[in-house]
């Protein structure tokens, strides 16, 4: 699979250009899709029209069935939202500090050394998913040893393998027990904090803290780990652009950017409104949910020039993979930590990636396919200093 099948891996197109929406069912329900960028933003930062207060209708398809706790800060709004938010916010501020960047370029670096040495290497499972995982664990200060549970549960918490009940059940059992740990010997770990903060003067209850913990495991997983694996397989169907940042390391931070914008590992995420209202002519009854489309938004031509370009020096990039307004994601600064590192050792020290075998990743629903990473990818990585 190469850059051309995600060029045109644009199913949004037309009805955003038409009509700015797009009536898609899901879970037997039509639920219309806001699709041009500014129609998004200006949804995402109005919360009392579409608002994020509702238990596990947030994500489509809603998560019912996969948890039993409301996620926060997530599933709030303002002014909750930002209480609620600012209990964890210390923990994804770290990528900022240089121990963390350092302790991030080393797990990149060993896990890029182990591949090299191997004739092959599948990307999801065995080197994206385990970066995720164990990178996940610096961002949370628990021992690394826990991120092999962790990848134990696949590239999806809830949804990847048959019995998506069963994988949520086993999260909530785990966060239970390092609950129960913290709370009686503390230390200055993830969920330490959880059972030592206060909401409004007030100690966290049990579910609260299960709530925080509940996003933290499933919400940057698989984005991540398809991110990691389409930069992978973008620079290995593409040695020419491999050869350009090596040549010109200033590129690496906007090519970040633009691997986010094009990727946008979240297709969309709902609202729901708590009265009736319109969108672009489609009336939504009170109760009832908008998705907010963020791949569609970062296509959209009134905004970013050739839009269907992956260009790893696009300058004006004001993209939305990681949402947009008040519920903006809060674990972007650590993808981006993960990706610039990435990057720089795949310059530095990689100087083929040959893909042997891919399978795409599809998206599908009743409207609309679309690609998104892959569900396998088989490479080969020779050393740069072979070459």
């Amino acid at each position: 699979m190469n850059d051309k099948n995600f060029a045109a891996n644009d199913p949004f197109r037309e009805k955003r250009e038409a009509e700015g929406v797009l009536e898609a069912v899901f879970q037997g329900k039509k639920i219309p899709m806001i699709l041009g960028y500014k129609d998004v933003r200006a949804a995402a930062a109005d919360w009392e029209t579409f608002s994020n207060d509702a238990p596990f209708r947030v994500p489509i398809p809603s998560e019912e069935d996969v948890r039993s706790v409301r996620q926060l800060p997530i599933e709030t709004d303002p002014p909750e939202h930002a209480d609620y938010r600012r209990i964890i916010e210390p923990f994804f501020r770290q990528p900022k500090e240089p121990e963390m960047e350092k302790k991030v370029d080393a797990l990149v670096n060993e896990l890029l050394q182990q591949a090299m040495l191997r004739p092959s290497i599948e990307i999801v499972r065995e080197f994206a998913l385990p970066l995720q995982s164990r990178a996940l664990a610096y961002l949370l200060r628990v021992p690394e040893r826990e991120a092999s549970e962790w990848i134990g549960w696949g590239t999806h918490v809830f949804r990847d393998g048959a019995n998506g009940q069963a994988k949520g059940a086993a999260l909530e059992r785990y966060i239970q027990r390092q609950l129960d740990r913290s709370a009686e010997n503390p230390g200055d770990d993830f969920f330490s904090a959880l059972t030592q903060a206060k909401f409004r003067g007030r100690p966290l209850t049990r579910e609260e803290m299960m709530g925080f913990a509940n996003l933290v495991f499933a919400g940057g997983r698989d984005t991540v780990i398809q991110t990691v694996a389409f930069i992978v397989g973008y620079l290995g169907g593409h040695p020419e652009a491999l050869d350009a940042l090596r040549a010109k390391p200033e590129w690496l931070n906007t090519a970040a950017e633009e691997f986010f914008r094009f990727v946008s590992p979240v297709t969309h995420i709902g609202r729901v409104c708590p009265h009736a209202t319109e969108v672009k002519g489609v009336v939504v009854e009170a109760d009832e949910r908008v998705s907010l489309c963020w791949a569609s938004a970062n296509r959209d031509a009134s905004v970013f020039e050739n839009p269907d370009e992956l260009r790893l020096d696009r300058k004006r990039n004001p993209h939305i993979a990681f949402g947009s307004g008040p519920h903006n994601c809060i674990g972007a600064m650590h993808s981006r930590l993960l990706t610039r590192c990435l990057l720089r050792h795949l310059c530095e020290d990689i100087a083929v990636i040959t893909i042997l075998d891919a399978k795409a990743h599809l998206e599908r629903e009743s409207q609309y396919e679309r690609r998104l990473g892959y569900d396998s990818l088989l490479v080969q990585m020779t050393p740069y200093r072979q070459s």
